[in-house]
């Protein structure tokens, strides 16, 4: 059976953000605005979603 996926777009800019949440949305893959990556569904994921939401948008696969 294959892994969930969770398709992740940022929305919104880091700019004015804290560099904790900068580090979050890079490690996650994303670098520009409407950029979207597809990732495992796994807690460490939901976690650093869960950190970030305000900026992304999450959709599941």
């Amino acid at each position: 059976m294959a892994a969930k996926k969770l398709k992740i777009t940022l929305v919104k800019s880091t700019i004015g953000c804290k560099p904790h949440q900068k580090k979050v949305v890079e490690a996650l893959g994303l670098h520009k605005i409407r950029q979207s990556v597809e990732l495992d569904d796994t807690p460490a994921t939901r976690g650093a979603i869960f950190k970030v939401s305000h900026l992304l948008q999450v959709e599941e696969l």
